[in-house]
């Protein structure tokens, strides 16, 4: 079983760890998963969270944070592993955010949440890696042409999340019916079809990563299978003893019932995937009013929004649940215990 090769650098077995924000994948979930030969990632969504003037000047610790995460995280891991982030491009300080994941020198950033247009021009001339997240052969092509033209550069990595994944989703409402939802094996044949034509015109190899409902060692082998060079998995890496959420928000996976998992309207104008907790069923019936504005999305109106998703999801995972937003994929439900990051890993390269 081979890792993924990245630059220089490689890893030693075909597992990310997706991003998850505000909070639950920081430096301690993403610097083991590393140490354990995947390639672990640190979510950058209001990743400042927890510093002493985030409430005051949330942009200015956001920034701040993130240098103290990479650098915890790089002593768990070592060196010599891939380390990753993600950036959302819906987030307000977009470039801000990339600019200083470069200056910590990040191995990879991983961008979806809106299309990453403007990337390559932060990290060409550097030794950081980059891919876009996409759902569809679409969008795949618009990047990656895009890119192209307007910066002769390729991406280094491709990530498709389908419509079974966690957290914000890249597709319409009616998509996520079960008679009209995509099949992620289809769309990884058809961007697996197209990459194979764009490596052999260029001569780079493209690693393509799928992620969205992907479960055991069965479900990782079916899409290396179809031409994956790996996978990416974030619910399960929750139900973790080093996952960096509270047991509170843990403790909600492992209660979390199949009917229990609900598709939203994120106030990021985007569907999302959440347990149906006591948050979610009062939003529905009215506006949580927002006290302070964190300047966190892009697309976010303030006078609009039914809730502020910052707030909502801090809560959340610092273990005041009710009142919180808990993302969650589509296979929640079969979580049944917590365990460790290694066991996790070995339990899933074993199935293979």
């Amino acid at each position: 079983m081979e890792g993924i090769k990245l630059g220089e650098k490689s890893s030693k077995y075909p597992i990310i760890q997706g991003g998850m924000g505000v909070g639950v994948s920081l430096h301690k979930l993403a610097g083991n998963v590393s140490k354990e030969g995947g390639i672990g990632i640190i979510s950058t969504a209001d990743i400042g969270y927890q510093e002493e003037d985030f409430e005051k000047d949330p942009i200015k610790a956001n920034i701040r944070a993130i240098g103290k995460e990479i650098k915890k995280a790089r002593e768990i891991a070592g060196e010599d592993k891939i380390l990753g982030v993600n950036i959302m491009v819906a987030l307000q300080n977009y470039s801000e955010i990339v600019k200083e994941c470069v200056k910590q020198k990040i191995d990879l950033i991983l961008s979806g949440a809106g299309i990453p247009k403007e990337l390559p021009q932060y990290i060409k001339g550097t030794s950081t890696k980059i891919a876009p997240i996409v759902s569809s052969l679409r969008c795949c092509k618009l990047i990656v042409n895009y890119w192209i033209k307007k910066y002769d550069y390729l991406p280094d990595m491709i990530v498709i999340e389908g419509p079974e994944a966690g957290g914000h989703l890249g597709f319409k409402i009616n998509e996520l019916e079960e008679t009209l939802k995509p099949k992620l094996e289809d769309i990884t044949t058809e961007v697996v079809k197209y990459i194979k034509q764009v490596e052999k015109h260029t001569g780079k190899n493209i690693p393509i990563i799928v992620a969205g409902g992907i479960w055991d060692g069965k479900d990782i082998k079916k899409f290396m299978d179809l031409g994956a060079s790996g996978v990416q998995m974030a619910t399960r890496f929750v139900a973790t003893e080093e996952c960096d959420a509270s047991i509170e928000f843990k403790e909600a996976y492992l209660k979390a019932k199949k009917e229990d998992i609900k598709i939203i309207n994120s106030p990021v104008g985007m569907p999302g995937r959440a347990i149906n907790n006591n948050f979610i069923k009062k939003i529905e019936q009215e506006k949580v009013k927002i006290q302070k504005c964190y300047n966190c999305i892009k697309t976010c109106n303030v006078k609009s929004s039914p809730y502020c998703i910052t707030k909502a999801l801090i809560n959340a995972v610092k273990g005041e649940v009710d009142e919180g937003l808990i993302f969650c994929g589509s296979k929640v439900e079969k979580i049944k215990e917590i365990v460790s990051v290694h066991n996790l890993i070995n339990e899933l390269v074993d199935g293979i």
